[in-house]
């Protein structure tokens, strides 16, 4: 008898993408393109690029974008194909809120709600970040309205020509 194998109904995810260590613009702009590569995952849209200051975290300034993807990963499988993008990147977690060459963050994995040690869906603090939210809006803007913009309007941000 034939082996079959399940094919899993592809998932809408957003991913935020940021860098702020090394050449930060080429990192956040590669990890995009590699975004396409992940198996069984198509990029939908991809935001402009921001720079923005060091929100919660230490060093220079961000870059920062977030992508729409549609993925067959289940959210663990994503979660751990970001990761390991991270580490080809030269990621080193020293400690919370370090300087990083690479961070890619599950924002949505469709409507999943998860809370563990591991993952926490959707993410925790998507709403209070600036640099979340200014290109979620730009791919996504049935997921963002204007009191949320108001909310992190304080924090320094700008888009990318």
């Amino acid at each position: 008898m034939p082996v079959v194998t399940q094919t899993r109904e592809p998932v809408s995810a957003y991913v935020a993408v940021g860098a702020n260590l090394g050449d930060a613009i080429a990192s956040v702009t590669q990890a995009l393109q590699d975004l396409s590569g992940l198996p069984q995952t198509h990029v939908e849209a991809v935001s402009s690029l921001y720079r923005s200051a060091p929100y919660q975290a230490e060093g220079p300034a961000f870059i920062n974008a977030v992508a729409h993807i549609r993925t067959g990963l289940n959210a663990p499988d994503l979660l751990s194909a970001l990761q390991a993008m991270e580490q080809r990147a030269g990621r080193v977690r020293s400690h919370l809120n370090a300087p990083r060459t690479l961070d890619l963050d599950i924002l949505f994995y469709g409507d999943a709600k998860l809370q563990s040690s591991w993952l926490t869906l959707p993410h925790p603090r998507w709403l209070e970040r600036a640099f979340v939210l200014l290109p979620l809006q730009e791919v996504a803007p049935h997921k963002v309205v204007q009191v949320m913009l108001h909310a992190v309007a304080h924090q320094e941000i700008e888009k990318l020509v």
